[in-house]
């Protein structure tokens, strides 16, 4: 049967590594989020309050890219979704990185994009898949990929960054409601590195796209 399935989830949570393992299970096509070739990302955690605006409209715009796509093929996985972006936005907005005319514009794209998602013949994913993380599994999980931007050794001020994003994270799962959702216990379950956890991850899932007629 045809899914289109989104995963959110605080960076390092693990998203990328559980989408190819749904895709391959299910055999769908993966959408992955480009973060290697980000030419703005960099800029971002070198200096947030000039380019926090800039960083986000650039994941506004892959990201409308590809809720497009998936929705259009209807048989798809994405590790990152255009209904998350605004969390991040408002959070850096929060943090004094934007100002209140970059908040306006902001706001108002998002709002044109999800009335033209409105507008195509499949409106929603199926399921969203959020993994929940803890502050120590998401330090661990970054260390553990390198990338020296992203590491608190080398800007300690990732530090309150970090833990933000996880406050922000569950009054906005609490909030969404564009379709059926699940959590994924990212701390009990170690799905990258254990091959048990990860089939009992893969069982949730699909038990619950059987629950809803979808598998």
């Amino acid at each position: 049967m045809m899914t289109v399935l989104v995963l959110s989830g605080a960076i390092g949570a693990g998203k990328s590594s559980l989408t190819g393992m749904i895709a391959k299970e299910l055999g769908t096509k993966a959408f992955y989020e480009s973060v290697d070739d980000n030419p703005v990302l960099p800029l971002f955690y070198a200096d947030p309050s000039k380019y926090a605006f800039l960083l986000q409209i650039y994941f506004l715009n892959t990201r409308f890219h590809s809720i497009k796509a998936a929705l259009a093929d209807d048989n798809n996985v994405l590790d990152r979704s255009i209904y998350e972006d605004a969390l991040f936005f408002q959070m850096n907005a929060d943090m004094g990185r934007a100002n209140q005319t970059e908040v306006a514009i902001y706001k108002d794209l998002l709002a044109n994009m999800m009335e033209e998602i409105k507008g195509m013949p499949k409106k929603n994913p199926d399921l969203l898949v959020h993994i929940d993380v803890s502050y120590d599994t998401m330090i661990k999980r970054i260390t553990k990929r390198g990338r020296s931007y992203e590491q608190i050794k080398n800007d300690p001020t990732l530090v309150e960054y970090y833990q933000n994003l996880l406050n922000y994270y569950g009054p906005w799962y609490d909030q969404y409601d564009y379709s059926p959702k699940i959590r994924i216990d990212g701390d009990k379950y170690d799905f990258v590195e254990n091959p048990e956890d990860r089939q009992v991850v893969i069982k949730q899932i699909k038990d619950k796209l059987r629950e809803m007629g979808k598998l």
